[in-house]
């Protein structure tokens, strides 16, 4: 892939960074995160950079592991321990037919 540049300006801070990714992708990305932490500051009141990115940055960890628990369902254990009981009807399931 060809390596693009991506210029960060968030919270004073200013930066330049060259990955390999699409570019059009990167100013999606950093656009979804500037509304984040535009949000965090309207919402909190803060204005100190660091805190706003802390927050932002939480909420963003927060958001990832709601989307994983409704991918992956909110309590493993559970899936766990119903797939266990399922393999075990199984079983019975299968010793008691004739081979």
């Amino acid at each position: 892939m060809i390596k693009s540049e991506i210029r960060i300006d968030l919270l004073g801070a200013s930066f330049s960074l060259t990955v390999d990714e699409d570019p059009v992708y990167l100013q999606t990305l950093l656009g979804r995160y500037r509304a984040v932490i535009e949000n965090t500051q309207k919402n909190t009141g803060l204005s100190d950079p660091l805190k706003i990115a802390i927050l932002a940055g939480f909420q963003l960890c927060d958001n990832l592991e709601k989307l994983r628990n409704d991918i992956y369902g909110k309590n493993t254990r559970e899936s766990i321990e119903a797939e266990k009981r399922l393999l075990s009807l199984i079983d019975k399931i299968d010793k008691t037919l004739p081979a």
